[in-house]
């Protein structure tokens, strides 16, 4: 028994989700065809009532509005695509002489804050370039706006055999605008590219603007590169072609787009054989370019525009059109205009990512590459740098070997978050280094280092003015000392100007393990003295930078009325890595708001060692009645 309007349901929908990137469109396109296909089977009740002219304006539009959604909302897109079919005029009638079917196409975005893009062209009060498309291709249309959505839609008839002469050269140049690989007779070329003339002197200020915007925004070079193939094709090119300046002066293909994605593997492989020469165009003019096999065989022209901006090269963008012996001078102009707007994006994104490289290059010396494993000592380490980058903060912590059984361990904080604050925790971190494996005590290597900031400060203020800021420096350094024969590690510590470390014994009961001292760099004459204890098997101690200690809440902070030892005898029984992880979290729970200040944990704790692990050199005799101490 085969299929009947009368027996089966009305509508049928298809739905989708995509991301939000350039990979949108060509999806939306892929998924509203494969919909329009399914339901054109003869098995379908439908299957005579959606004509191929339906299908490619369906796709034709559902394209525009992802595009418009993926750059004025950039949320996750969801595509919606129903076949609605009228009622029969009678119970008796045959699917030939059911009423009209329509194609009705939804465009969600989860911004529903945002108003639909609205053009910049003053002449008329038409919604974006999309939107106008929409208005001369469908039936109706309209914005639906729902409580966490704002919807896009449109309406078309599924019997669209022929297509009618557009009513205007304006509307000729919008579908060639947004041209998908369909083949166009060469007669229509004259007035199609007129049209398209027409479009560029109208609504080019407003296309540019938009540009621009979307450009401004883009930290990453290759990303400026695929934004802008994304810009140029379909609006002003049939395809494009964009390649970056290299280090060493020459030219790399960054992207390649196409309007029919079937013809990119081909056009890269035709760009690839033959690249731009590295400088073309000292002042950025567009230059004609021979025409380049895209796998179409229309002919065309092509231009090549340089990236230029403040008198350099950047870059050279290549665009093509297909069908076109010569591109128009209104189009040539709008390309250049945009190869500015590419050139000052692509200046940003480097600048962008040569101060991020330098910040990485401050945190590799700020940093350890990694923490010594210490025989007998669970270490454990949390850092949270603050900051929009979170690659390098004011914070810093090291452990490492000075010796056979001996280790030093610190955590320090330097005044201020800018590259300079940064560099001056290098300094501090490689001359501690350097101190202690020459053999300096804590008492010792404190004072030299609070000499050298002293120093520092000094020397800041001579060389740039009054304007340079005296760098000051708290830090917590100690030495573990290990033994063989005895569980446990011998600890001397001190604390210049650095919130106290804290000991946690087994039992539960917590106490300060340091005295407080001056902060490093404020006087040069300043000594420093040590505090020095056994760190048993069980007990833990825990060192902190203040972005723990002073973490606010209103006008509380963590550590008013010992807040920080209740927080440490709460973590009796946990590992060296529960511990740091639960202060962490509690820093992070005492207020709903972002942690405002760099965050730094500094975890030791003594744990049993095996037998094996403990014996070293030569066979010694060794009393393991000791382990319990």
């Amino acid at each position: 028994m085969g299929w009947s309007l009368a027996s089966q349901p009305r509508e049928f929908v298809a739905r989708t989700h995509l991301p939000a990137n350039d990979t949108a469109a060509p999806a939306a396109r892929a998924f509203v065809r494969d919909a329009l296909e399914d339901w054109s089977s003869p098995s379908m009740p439908a299957w005579k009532k959606i004509s191929r002219r339906a299908v490619d304006d369906a796709a034709l539009l559902v394209s525009e509005l992802v595009t418009n959604a993926v750059l004025h909302a950039g949320t996750e897109i969801e595509v919606v695509c129903v076949l609605q079919a009228a009622p029969k005029p009678s119970a008796d009638a045959t699917a030939e002489e059911s009423g009209p079917m329509h194609v009705v196409v939804e465009v969600a975005d989860q911004h529903p804050s945002r108003m639909v893009h609205k053009s910049k062209d003053t002449r008329h009060d038409w919604y974006g370039k999309g939107l106008r498309l929409v208005g001369a291709r469908a039936e109706s249309w309209g914005v639906t706006y729902r409580r966490t959505q704002k919807a896009v839609w449109f309406r078309i008839e599924a019997m669209r055999e022929a297509a009618a002469p557009p009513a205007e050269p304006a509307e000729r140049a919008l579908h060639h605008e947004l041209h998908i690989g369909e083949q166009q007779p060469a007669t229509e070329l004259p007035d199609r590219e007129s049209g398209f003339t027409e479009w560029v002197d109208r609504a080019g200020p407003s296309y540019l603007a938009e540009a621009g915007e979307l450009l401004a925004g883009q930290l990453d070079e290759d990303m400026v590169a695929a934004l802008a193939a994304q810009l140029l094709v379909p609006r002003l090119a049939d395809w494009c072609g964009v390649w970056l300046s290299t280090e060493g002066g020459g030219m790399r293909l960054s992207r390649v787009w196409h309007a029919d994605e079937q013809h990119i593997d081909v056009l890269r492989r035709a760009l690839e054989a033959s690249p731009p020469p590295a400088r073309l165009g000292a002042r950025g003019q567009p230059w004609p370019w021979p025409s380049i096999p895209d796998g179409e065989n229309r002919g065309g022209s092509a231009l090549a525009c340089s990236l230029t901006t403040g008198g350099r090269q950047y870059g050279v963008l290549l665009l093509g059109r297909a069908g076109t012996v010569q591109i128009a001078p209104g189009v040539a102009r709008l390309a250049e205009d945009v190869a500015r707007r590419v050139a000052q994006a692509i200046v940003t994104a480097r600048q962008y990512t040569r101060q991020t490289t330098i910040s990485r290059a401050l945190q590799r010396k700020q940093l350890p590459a990694s923490i010594a494993s210490i025989p007998g000592v669970d270490t454990a380490v949390v850092y949270e740098p603050h900051g929009e980058d979170q690659t390098v903060g004011g914070d810093f912590y090291d452990v490492f070997p000075i010796g056979e059984n001996r280790w030093s361990f610190l955590l320090g904080d330097v005044s201020g978050h800018d590259a300079e604050a940064m560099s001056v925790t290098g300094f501090a971190r490689h001359l501690v280094r350097l101190l202690a494996r020459e053999g300096h005590g804590v008492e010792s290597l404190l004072t030299r280092l609070n000499t050298a900031m002293a120093e520092e400060s000094v020397e800041a203020v001579q060389i740039s003015g009054e304007q340079a800021r005296p760098r000051f420096l708290s830090l917590l350094y100690g030495e573990l000392e290990t033994d063989p024969a005895r569980a446990g590690a011998r600890c001397t510590l001190a604390s210049a100007g650095h919130p106290l470390p804290l000991l946690l014994s087994s039992d539960g009961t917590v106490g300060t393990a340091a005295h407080p001292q001056m902060l490093l760099g404020i006087d040069a004459d300043a000594t420093y003295t040590t505090d020095s204890f056994h760190l048993g098997v069980g007990e833990t101690l825990l060192c902190v930078t203040d972005g723990v200690t002073e973490r606010r809440s209103g006008a509380r902070q963590l550590d008013d009325d010992d807040g920080l030892a209740e927080v440490l005898r709460d973590c009796v029984g946990l590992a060296a890595r529960g511990v740091a992880e639960r202060v962490r979290q509690a820093a992070h729970d005492f207020d709903t708001g972002p942690v405002d200040d760099d965050l730094a944990v500094l975890v030791l704790q003594a744990v049993p060692v095996p037998a094996r692990a403990r014996v070293q050199g030569p066979a010694q005799a060794v009393d393991w009645a000791g382990d319990a101490s």
